[in-house]
């Protein structure tokens, strides 16, 4: 096939994906329509349940990695893995955490309008803080060392 065969191939498929299929003629408005209504229908509810997931689970692991620092039952709780000691048990539960906060959030947001600008500035916030939380200069401040 030449080039100007295949470019007339090309857009007889588009006009097809295009017609009207009761009048058989070409509506112009159809694709608009179409985008609007699946946007419509899908929302962003799963996506911002993703963001919002992540923010708390890297708040699970600062919140996790300061317990597990400031209270030795904690500590041993955490060791699921001797070699590393409690850092298994913390980045493994904090995982544990973000999966069922994702699972829960996502089911729940499905359906539902949800304003992703909060969802992305508390997800923000929550990162910050988990990065406070595994600063070790901080950490110790608030264990009082």
């Amino acid at each position: 096939m030449n080039s100007q065969t295949q470019a007339t191939s090309r857009r007889n498929s588009v006009a097809e994906a295009h017609r009207d299929p009761s009048s058989g003629q070409q509506d112009a408005s159809r694709p608009a329509t179409e985008s609007a209504q699946s946007t419509e229908t899908l929302g962003i509810g799963p996506a911002a349940a993703a963001i919002f997931a992540a923010g708390i689970g890297c708040f699970a692991i600062g919140l996790f990695a300061l317990l597990g620092d400031a209270f030795k039952p904690v500590a041993r709780f955490f060791i699921f893995y001797r070699p590393t000691g409690p850092l298994s048990g913390v980045t493994s539960s904090a995982i544990i955490v973000w999966l069922l906060s994702w699972l829960v959030l996502a089911r729940r947001w499905q359906t539902r309008p949800v304003s992703l600008g909060r969802v992305a500035m508390l997800s923000f916030v929550l990162l910050a803080l988990a990065v406070s939380l595994t600063f070790p200069p901080f950490m110790d401040l608030l264990q009082g060392k």
